[in-house]
């Protein structure tokens, strides 16, 4: 059999890209959820691939949005919280402002889609030691918050380069992708022990194994805008490393590798933009296909459950 890829889309929406970006007008909540989601069932489906959708509370909390969220369940794809109100700064919450806040957003996710969440990924990549404890009080099986990379910091200056933060809103946001340490975590899932003495899986967004640069989707469009030869030939070295390492890619998705600036004007600043949605539907089919070639796409509870069977087996071996 094909060796496992996990396969998951952060869901953010326009609003949360704003707000992090620090534009006005985010305060009304805009969202493109009922475009993209009919689209993106349409694309996945048409590819025959069940993922991962890591949903905002605050998006669930508004009646506009119910219905094109309940179609993700309705098509066979899995849920996973992603904090209730998008910001990168979760890691400097009180205990009771992170419980409260991956609280909620649970809550208004299992309403919503009639499933209940099974993973968590901070907004950003933000996560804390009280985080981890509230899902582990939740019950959740993994965390995806790691991102094992050295460039976040240069993504992090690149944002605060295209927008006007004032010194307390860099402040809140300097975590925004990571740090440089995080290219020394591990790049493949392992169990994060946590103070209470109890354990949680995580599941890192996947970097190429040894360079630990990303290749995840919204990285690949980047590329391609200086060429094509240079995505396709970045994705085939990534995906040949992980299979020479043995590693299972967790690969990630976001809402803007479908759309283009001329879809969503006030989105223009996010690098890749500047390309049309007919040019990121292609390169969403040849990559998704691609990596279907070599590895078995599921969600990532799936996975999760996966790694969980194999350890059990180990160890009862071992015993």
């Amino acid at each position: 059999m094909k060796p496992l890829a996990s396969m998951s889309m952060d869901l953010d929406n326009q609003w949360s890209y704003m707000k992090t970006h620090g534009d006005r007008g985010w305060e009304s909540f805009p969202s493109y959820l009922d475009v993209l989601l009919p689209y993106a069932m349409e694309l996945l489906d048409a590819l025959g691939c069940r993922i991962t959708f890591f949903i905002v509370g605050r998006d669930a909390a508004q009646e506009k949005n119910r219905e094109p969220l309940s179609m993700i369940t309705r098509h066979g794809h899995e849920v996973g919280n992603h904090s209730f109100e998008h910001e990168p700064w979760l890691h400097l919450y009180s205990k009771e402002e992170v419980y409260r806040e991956i609280h909620q957003a649970d809550e208004l996710i299992r309403e919503v889609t009639g499933q209940a969440p099974v993973g968590f990924r901070g907004p950003g990549f933000s996560c804390s030691a009280d985080a981890l404890e509230t899902l582990a009080d939740l019950g959740y099986r993994f965390d995806a918050s790691s991102l094992p990379s050295f460039i976040g910091p240069l993504a992090r200056m690149y944002y605060f380069w295209t927008s006007s933060f004032s010194r307390e809103e860099q402040r809140q946001r300097n975590m925004l992708f990571g740090r440089v340490a995080d290219g020394f975590k591990p790049l493949r899932p392992y169990e994060l022990q946590l103070p209470s003495g109890r354990k949680i899986l995580e599941i890192p967004v996947t970097t190429i194994p040894i360079l630990r640069m990303p290749f995840h989707l919204s990285y690949l469009v980047y590329l391609r805008r200086f060429s094509s030869k240079l995505m396709m030939t970045y994705l085939e070295m990534a995906l040949t490393l992980c299979l020479l390492t043995g590693t299972e890619p967790s690969f990630l998705l976001h809402p803007l590798d479908l759309f283009g600036g001329d879809q969503v004007p006030e989105l223009r600043f996010f690098p890749g933009m500047d390309l049309p949605a007919s040019e990121k539907r292609f390169i969403f089919d040849f990559v998704i296909r691609r990596i279907g070639r070599t590895f078995r796409i599921i969600p990532m509870g799936e996975h999760a459950a996966a790694i969980a069977e194999r350890r059990s087996h180990v160890s009862g071996v071992l015993a």
